[in-house]
């Protein structure tokens, strides 16, 4: 009984998912992107996703060869320089991103890059919180 009950309950949402879905079908024009990823929201031509990628690749490639340049040392002072390297770089990056983009493109990534901070942000906190109360615990 359970389980025809279940199946007439998805039966019956099948038109109601079905109606939802954006004429002609979901959009597949480009590499799968995450649901929420940074450039699938800026309705990017192909040219710019190709340029993209290109500099995202680029700048991947460039933060692995800055790990490993520092990752042998550890000391706190090395670790603060490999940060703010990174952190260079990818400001490069997102530079040279945000040039590729049209002027309402760049208000959406500039919107995106705010968004994506304050979660950091409000990740560090939650952290440092749950790092303290376990602190108090013991």
């Amino acid at each position: 009984m359970r389980k025809t009950l279940i199946a007439l309950m998805f039966a019956a949402a099948l038109p109601t998912v079905a109606m939802a879905m954006p004429e002609g079908g979901p959009r597949h024009d480009g590499p799968h992107h995450r649901g929420d990823a940074p450039f699938a929201q800026l309705d990017l031509s192909r040219d710019q996703r190709q340029q993209i990628g290109k500099l995202m690749g680029e700048q991947m490639k460039q933060r692995r060869d800055i790990t490993e340049r520092y990752i042998a040392k550890l000391p706190a002072a090395e670790q603060k320089a490999m940060k703010d390297e990174i952190k260079a770089s990818r400001d490069k990056a997102d530079g040279q991103v945000r040039a590729l983009l049209k002027p309402e493109q760049q208000k959406k990534f500039d919107e995106l890059k705010k968004e994506r901070e304050a979660r950091k942000a409000e990740w560090k906190e939650f952290q440092a919180w749950k790092a303290e109360k376990a602190g108090k615990a013991q």
